[in-house]
């Protein structure tokens, strides 16, 4: 066996996993409380905290700069999911102004074997929680939110970034 078709093994073990440890985390969030709107922001702020902590890893990873634009963002968030996920998604439907973009998955293995109940639950909130959670670290604020979702009955899955504002770099009180 070559050491690349190791590698991409070990990815799809590393995809699958992940899908079935969140899938069974909630599962379990599901049986602890009887509100979806808690589950769901439960769900975004774990992705929200993963983001934060992989992009350190991402950006010694890859040596990648500060982005100037976001068409740089969009391509390395696209690179950040085939890295960590081994998900592709599309990077499409510019706005006019270049702030606003779509992610667009033909399947996302995170939602692979999955049944939803038609009760509100937003299974997916993990994948805008870490691009929030991502760009924040680099000072970029940005909103994410699900256009289309497979899981909903939907022909693809469709996640849309859309730019806010760059953030200050902050400094600790007292080290002016």
């Amino acid at each position: 066996m070559s050491r690349q078709t190791s590698r991409l093994d070990a990815k799809k073990v590393n995809s699958e996993l992940l899908t079935l440890t969140y899938g069974a985390l909630v599962s379990q969030m599901l049986k602890e409380t009887d509100n979806i709107e808690d589950v769901n922001k439960q769900l975004e702020r774990i992705g929200y905290n993963m983001g934060i902590r992989l992009i350190e890893d991402f950006l010694a990873r890859t040596s990648s700069t500060r982005c100037l634009e976001m068409r740089e963002t969009a391509d390395k968030i696209q690179q950040a999911f085939r890295l960590y996920l081994n998900m592709q998604p599309t990077v499409t439907s510019w706005s006019n102004s270049g702030d606003e973009f779509s992610l667009v998955w033909d399947t996302c293995p995170i939602s692979e074997w999955v049944e939803m109940p038609n009760n509100g639950l937003k299974y997916c909130a993990l994948l805008p929680g870490a691009i929030r959670g991502a760009l924040q670290m680099v000072q970029l604020d940005v909103q994410c939110w699900f256009v289309q979702d497979q899981l909903k009955g939907d022909p693809v899955t469709e996640l849309r970034v859309k730019y806010i504002k760059r953030l200050e770099d902050a400094v600790p009180a007292g080290e002016d």
